[in-house]
């Protein structure tokens, strides 16, 4: 007869509970089968990850991974989200994003939007790369205001975007506590991105217009997609974010605004990642740090933080753009499980130039898939409780508190754009993650990683171009553009030669010993567009001098066993030189060998080997 524990949980119940150190005795003996002879505490940060921001990434979390207490959604900290009901009773809002400049244009595809899926618009207005303000009307004629509600990206014609956005509402008679979406006023943000100098008196008049006749408009965005963009990391984009806040509050509460209904005014944009966990943990952190801010202003209840994640542009890639659609799944998951109010999923061609009905179509579904089929808004804040995600949230909001207060004692968000403090503290950031990516410590699929050649590109019609900036701006950055940079060269060079530049392997010994590394610079090469030929299959001293002149390369690479490499490298480094290798490498870690001139190998900066390659080949 089996005993029901008291909870009812019989689960396990006739098992030993494992202690920590049995776990770590059964890590330290698998380590040891791989060579590493570490113990105890050594053994678990063997398995640990480094992540941006001084954080890691352990092995195991237990209980005694303790964080402070969450409290309860709708509730200060708000941790757990901002309303008590998360998004439960409808699912996030779908927020599709639109750059067309033509109106006619933008109103068939919103009209598109709206019909299949999407619940809101954020629309571009003024400048080279929105519609002008007059042309809103056109562009939202036949859309249901009072069910769709509208977020502007206005900077360029904020003023007269804002006037013909209420008039549009009035003469479609939505009462003005019935509006509801974003006017998008950002200065700071616009600073970031253009280099100009903040003007806060627009924004701060049309904040008291909301707060006084429209409750459910909200007039400034807090963007930090500026610093994500520029190479930013999460306790950074964070840490800009609370420091372009507490500016705004200042201002509003300055004009004669409460903090409450300051707090009111604001809508904070994120970026998400297809690091789901990072992401979940950012927009938690976001919410605690928001409320902390709040209760030191002196009303912790107006701390919940309205937010929009918007997934990340920096993780798009031109090549193999399919696989885009893993990236932005994945960042959709990580801000609806993380409590986003809205989420918007960029189309996976965005890298490309103007997305088409079928790119917007998947990015409306992403969000429908994850709601309707997934479930993930049926749960309120459903990563709760998990021991990682509360001690990376909790870390996370360290670092960015740690940050914030840096700008701060620096003079405010302001200040630091203006001194290049922020552009100085990115470009530091973004050429260490430069570094990993050139590494292929981050890999990225189908760029740095299973790149394939024989893809024909994905074509697109050109997006228009936001401008050049007046004053210097802030940089746009993305993790394929290194690679990116060598496979326009390697494309120059088809059109040029009609041909790929080509790279020998020269495999020595049976499948088994050359398998691994063949496949392994075979992947290298191409990440570089360089076409490996490994014809024949296997070679030797006696018959690679022939092999490699048929294969029309004038670089080559071995690949095979260390045993083999030992006993041949020498001697078929010889022959390929004397056949007219103009770089023989060899795919292992660097050794004593005569006839090699390089190594590639895992960890090794591949944008520079590549770089060099191509350079030899004379790839211009």
């Amino acid at each position: 007869m089996t005993v029901l524990p008291a909870d009812g949980l019989p689960l396990a119940a006739e098992f030993p509970d494992p202690s920590h150190e049995q776990w770590q005795r059964l890590v330290e003996g698998v380590l040891r089968k791989s060579g590493k002879e570490v113990t105890g505490t050594a053994a678990e940060q063997a398995l640990s990850t480094a992540l941006e921001d001084g954080l890691t990434t352990r092995p195991l979390y237990t209980s005694n991974d303790t964080a402070p207490g969450t409290g309860l959604p709708g509730f200060a900290p708000f941790t757990r989200g901002g309303r008590a009901e998360g998004n439960t009773a409808g699912g996030w809002d779908v927020r599709q994003r639109h750059t067309l400049t033509d109106p006619a244009r933008l109103n068939e595809a919103v009209l598109a939007d709206l019909e299949n899926g999407a619940t809101s618009l954020w629309l571009t207005v003024g400048g080279p790369a929105g519609i002008p303000a007059s042309g809103l009307a056109r562009a939202l004629d036949g859309v249901l205001l009072d069910l769709a509600p509208v977020a502007l990206d206005a900077s360029g014609e904020f003023d007269p975007a804002v006037r013909e956005l209420l008039r549009l509402h009035e003469e479609g008679g939505v009462p003005g506590e019935a509006v509801r979406g974003s006017l998008g006023g950002d200065p700071l943000g616009h600073a970031a991105r253009t280099g100009t100098e903040p003007d806060f008196e627009d924004a701060v008049r049309w904040a008291q217009v909301c707060a006084a006749g429209y409750p459910g408009l909200r007039a400034l965005s807090v963007d930090a997609l500026p610093y994500h963009e520029a190479g930013g990391s999460a306790a950074e984009e964070l840490g800009f974010s609370l420091a372009t806040g507490v500016a705004y509050l200042r201002a509003l509460t300055g004009a004669g605004l409460s903090v409450e209904a300051a707090c009111a005014q604001l809508e904070f944009r994120f970026a998400a990642t297809a690091d789901q966990f990072l992401t979940i943990a950012k927009l938690r952190a976001a919410r605690l740090l928001w409320a902390r801010v709040a209760e030191v202003c002196g009303s912790v209840d107006a701390g919940a933080q309205r937010q929009h994640a918007v997934t990340s542009s920096v993780m798009m890639t031109r090549r193999d753009p399919w696989v885009n659609m893993l990236r932005t799944t994945l960042a959709c998951l990580g801000a609806g499980v993380g409590g986003a109010e809205s989420v918007t999923v960029l189309p996976f061609d965005h890298a490309l130039g103007l997305p088409d009905a079928f790119a917007r179509r998947i990015a409306r579904n992403t969000s429908t898939i994850l709601m309707e089929e997934s479930h993930l808004a049926r749960v309120i804040d459903p990563a709760g409780g998990s021991w990682y995600v509360e001690r990376l949230t909790t870390e996370l909001a360290s670092a960015a508190w740690e940050f914030f207060q840096e700008i701060e004692r620096a003079g405010g968000q302001a200040v630091a754009l203006r001194s290049g403090m922020a552009g100085e503290r990115l470009a530091a950031t973004w050429a260490a993650r430069s570094r990993n990516l050139a590494r292929r410590k981050e890999p990225v699929t189908g760029v740095s990683e299973f790149p394939n050649l024989t893809e024909p590109p994905v074509k697109r019609e050109a997006a228009p171009a936001a401008g050049a900036s007046s004053g210097g701006g802030l940089p746009k950055v993305r993790r394929d553009e290194a690679f990116e940079a060598l496979r326009a060269r390697s494309d120059a060079h088809v059109t040029a030669s009609g041909a790929r530049p080509k790279v020998f392997l020269a495999a020595l010994g049976p499948a088994a010993a050359h398998t691994a590394r063949a496949s392994f610079a075979s992947n290298l090469f191409r990440a570089g567009g360089i076409e490996p030929v490994h014809e024949p299959v296997s070679v030797d001293a006696s018959t690679v001098a022939g092999a490699f002149a048929a294969s029309g390369a004038t670089i080559a690479c071995l690949c095979s066993s260390d045993t083999l490499y030992a006993e041949q490298a020498d001697t078929v480094g010889a022959a390929l030189k004397g056949a007219g290798a103009e770089q023989v490498f060899l795919a292992g870690r660097p050794g004593e060998y005569t006839g090699v001139d390089g190594y590639v190998f895992a960890g090794c900066d591949v944008v520079a080997v590549l770089s060099f390659v191509l350079d030899r080949m004379g790839v211009a």
